[in-house]
């Protein structure tokens, strides 16, 4: 459930914006929506998992202790009706909305669902590629918040590159945070998924060049916030969200010290949480007031 702030938070993000910007809710449609998007994510979590039981080639080790599936005994029937039961019900909402909105939430929506079920499918899938941070941030950071406000505007939505920038600047934190996620993860997990034929962004980059990155994507989230107070895309109490740079430098600095799993992969999970949470919060206490 932890993992579910990585989706939720863009979501009410794209929620705020709407009403603040554009001045406009449809509540129905946001409630079909979120309800989609939680199931979907429950079935990438599910699909993830379930792809990396099959393809571990570390047996004893990763198959066996690290993967829940196998750590708990679980049942592969259960695993895959309970996958499939997530993964046609937000299908069917998904399309049913798409059909009230217009084909643009087909096309988004599509995308999303292609990310989800190639992240960690085939071959060669987007999670051991150097592509998983971009993929990861950019979907659930951005298209979430993408959707999100697009079925409030629907009617008058504009699709210029000017609409776009706004909701992308509005989007950017969640979308670097949750990029550097993955980012934290593969860093602790660097040995582990070389041994599993999983060569990620931090294989090619180094573990230093992946801390550099993790610290440079910190300080742009945090720009980006200004930057959406001073194009007049949210109210001045975002910029209260600044109070949080001694907690970012911190959780950055752990992370610096070591990347061990169980100890400082929690770094990205505290600063997604801790810096979103707090962005959407102090939007909307700007709205409020």
């Amino acid at each position: 459930m932890k993992a579910k702030t990585a989706s939720v938070l863009p979501f009410l993000i794209g929620l705020c914006f709407s009403y603040y910007y554009y001045g406009t809710v449809h509540v129905a449609y946001v409630l079909m929506y979120f309800v989609a998007m939680f199931l979907f994510n429950m079935f990438v979590d599910i699909w993830d998992n379930y792809n990396d039981y099959h393809r571990a080639v570390d047996v004893h080790d990763y198959k066996q202790n690290t993967n829940i599936i196998g750590r708990e005994h679980l049942s592969l029937v259960q695993v895959k009706t309970i996958m499939a039961c997530f993964f046609i019900s937000s299908l069917l909402i998904g399309l049913v909305l798409a059909w009230l909105v217009g084909w643009p939430l087909l096309i988004m929506g599509g995308f999303c669902f292609l990310v989800g079920l190639l992240y960690s499918a085939g071959p060669r899938p987007l999670s051991s590629l150097p592509l998983g941070e971009f993929f990861s941030g950019f979907t659930m950071g951005f298209v979430i918040s993408l959707i999100c406000v697009y079925l409030n505007t629907y009617q008058d939505f504009a699709w210029t590159w000017a609409n776009l920038g706004r909701i992308l600047l509005i989007a950017l934190p969640n979308t670097l945070w949750i990029a550097n996620l993955m980012l934290a993860n593969n860093l602790c997990d660097k040995e582990e998924d070389e041994k599993n034929h999983r060569y990620t962004l931090v294989h090619y980059i180094g573990l230093k060049g992946g801390l550099w990155l993790f610290a440079g994507a910190n300080v742009v989230a945090l720009l980006a916030i200004i930057g959406e107070f001073l194009w007049g895309l949210a109210p001045a109490t975002v910029l209260l969200s600044l109070l949080l740079i001694p907690f970012i430098y911190k959780q950055t600095k752990l992370l610096w010290q070591k990347q061990v799993k169980m100890e400082t992969f929690i770094c990205g999970v505290r600063i997604l949480a801790v810096g979103s949470l707090t962005q959407v919060v102090t939007y909307l206490i700007g709205i409020i007031l």
